[in-house]
């Protein structure tokens, strides 16, 4: 009889099955790709065993930095913190930086530590203590002590919260380095300000209500090609339009070098990277390696510049081009905007139009990436300049 109740109370409750344990490994590796972010899969990695198990074999991983804090800040309390982000805003490049994360100490301790069932005991006012205290105090972390528990990572994408360069409201400025061991190339897009055409019918996305029919009559060709030969007007060397235009490339230069310079221990650590993205959430600058390039630094060390921490910066060929204004299709102009060209006087000179071109043309989203292609088509201006 008591056999029987077992079994009428199996068939009224049966055992609960999990269908999410059904999904095969290679199907969950997938959706922990699409996720990405290193904060989410840190707290996947707190769910279960299996998960535990799965994540550090994400090949795909997207880091999103918290804050940066200077070298010079050694005293890790959050009034010296918000000063050094206070100093950094106000002098980008004078001094180094580091990356840290802060507030992802306890998903991540789950990828050194195995998940282990711990006796249950009573609450007592010590734990209350303590855990206020672990809830107020910020617990920093290197991009390298986050990431060195992932095993397979070919793609990774590490993003800044802002970029270096302290620029005043409406100027753009934006540059895409690629590197190996050194800098491999460079593209700088500036511009004094930007405004947009009422008269296009269009707004910043493209989106256009009504054809400009302006028909080039205000001096500006099909183009939005000011008609000046793509001369560089005489004022544009009196008034500081060349000086701020030489800032702006030394300026993205440094931030280049530099950011390239906090890479190499990750580099160094992770053999299997195919790619990798540094930039940060203001869209400002883009450093990026392949494989090829990742494998080159892995070879041949970086040399470091002597006086800061950041990679040498070799001679340089550049090439400029410069439109008093721009007018874009989409209704957007862009005032004293200037596109530069760099690449290491070593290298053999290439092409800026064409299939040789195409890593100029492609530096940059849309629209800017209309500009750029519109530039190349100017007058161009050779110049050098000497290792840094």
């Amino acid at each position: 009889m008591g056999s029987i109740r077992v079994d009428l109370g199996c068939r009224i409750h049966p055992e609960t099955i999990d269908h999410f344990d059904r999904l095969p490994d290679s199907l969950i590796l997938l959706i922990f790709n699409k996720i990405g972010d290193v904060k989410a899969l840190g707290r996947c990695c707190v769910v279960s065993r299996r998960f535990h198990s799965l994540v550090p074999q994400v090949d795909d991983v997207i880091v999103r930095v918290d804050c940066v804090i200077s070298d010079d800040d050694s005293s890790g309390t959050s009034s010296s913190s918000a000063s050094a982000a206070s100093d950094k805003s106000r002098y980008p490049i004078s001094s180094l930086f580091r990356i840290f994360f802060s507030g992802i100490f306890r998903p991540l301790q789950s990828l050194t530590q195995l998940i282990t069932p711990s006796s249950r005991r009573l609450p007592s006012l010590n734990d209350d203590v303590d855990s206020e205290t672990e809830q107020n105090s910020v617990t920093h972390h290197s991009p390298t002590q986050v990431l060195k528990n992932f095993n397979e990572i070919k793609f990774l994408r590490i993003e800044l919260p802002s970029g270096e360069l302290g620029i005043d409201d409406g100027i753009l400025l934006k540059w895409k380095a690629d590197f190996g061991s050194t800098l491999d190339n460079c593209v700088i897009l500036g511009a004094s300000s930007i405004v947009q055409n009422m008269n296009s019918g269009c707004d910043f996305l493209g989106a256009c209500n009504v054809n400009n029919t302006d028909n080039g009559t205000n001096g500006y060709n099909s183009n939005g090609v000011e008609n000046d030969n793509g001369s560089i007007p005489e004022s544009f060397y009196t008034n500081g339009g060349l000086k701020l235009r030489v800032v702006w490339t030394i300026s993205s230069l440094i931030a280049a070098s530099a950011r390239h310079y906090l890479l190499q221990p990750i580099i160094a650590e992770h053999k299997t990277l195919e790619n990798l993205v540094l930039t940060d959430a203001d869209g400002q600058g883009v450093l990026s390696m392949d494989k090829e390039q990742l494998e080159e630094l892995r070879v041949k060390p970086l040399s470091a510049s002597s006086a800061s921490k950041r990679t040498l910066v070799p001679a340089l060929n550049m090439r400029l081009w410069y439109a008093p204004q721009l007018e874009l299709p989409n209704g957007m102009v862009l005032k004293g905007a200037t596109l530069v060209a760099i690449r290491p006087s070593e290298q053999p000179k290439k092409e800026v139009v064409g299939s040789e071109g195409n890593w100029i043309a492609t530096a940059f989203d849309e629209p800017f990436r209309t500009a750029a292609r519109m530039l190349v088509k100017r007058r161009t201006y050779c110049l050098e300049m000497n290792s840094f």
